[in-house]
């Protein structure tokens, strides 16, 4: 039967690992009043809009 001779190093086990890990890939929308590309559920960072209306003051 197979035996490693030796330990497993913390990174050769989190470097092998660490290949199927990947970061989702952001969602970003167009804001409907500015056109701006925004995250989606937040207030628009250029014209201070969230669901069609004024949150913001931006002047």
């Amino acid at each position: 039967m197979a035996v490693p001779k030796r330990k497993t190093s913390k990174t050769r086990r989190n470097k092998r690992r660490a290949s199927s890990y990947k970061l989702p890939k952001v969602t970003i929308s167009e804001c409907p009043q500015c056109h701006e590309a925004k995250l989606p559920h937040r207030v628009c960072p250029s014209c201070g809009y969230y669901r069609s209306k004024k949150v913001v003051d931006m002047d």
